[in-house]
């Protein structure tokens, strides 16, 4: 099943790239939400290979994810990709520099299940497309919205 949306953010594409892959910030906001985040990898500069390990509790079921950094291309690209309980999911973020100070990111997210039950959990989310799509959208816009003021907040 994939989702893709794109936002307009007015901010030039270096700073947006640059908060985006803030992933010390991340790491903060999960713990925030009672997340518990482990860093798997042991580079010590930002980049592909980068990994993380997560556990929290969602609806009521202890959950797993593991997330890699596959692609990381500064300031156009990353690539990240989620794995929990037989499926997969690929993350692709771009950024097109619109004009000096605006930038477009293009955000899909396709998943892959990987096992049956993972397959029916996917077959109920389409019948659902539209509801999902909406949530979805609505909330990379809220976060277009967050990374705006962060990137006006730090003087760009």
């Amino acid at each position: 099943m994939k989702l893709t949306t794109r936002e307009d953010i007015a901010a030039p594409i270096e700073a947006v790239f640059a908060n985006v892959a803030d992933f010390a910030w991340f790491e903060r906001a999960a713990m925030r939400r009672g997340v518990d985040v482990v860093r798997t990898d042991s580079l010590t500069t930002t980049g592909t290979g980068m990994s993380w390990h997560a556990e929290f509790s969602l609806r009521g079921r202890d959950r797993k994810v593991d997330v890699d950094l596959a692609d990381y291309d500064p300031p156009e690209k990353m690539k990240l990709i989620l794995r929990s309980a037989g499926l997969e999911v690929e993350a692709l973020i771009d950024f097109v520099a619109m004009s000096r100070s605006r930038t477009r990111m293009n955000v899909t997210m396709d998943a892959t299940p990987k096992t049956i039950p993972a397959r029916l959990m996917i077959q109920s989310a389409k019948l659902a497309r539209t509801n999902i799509l909406k949530r979805y959208r609505r909330r990379v816009a809220e976060y277009a919205a967050e990374l705006e003021e962060r990137c006006h907040a730090r003087g760009f």
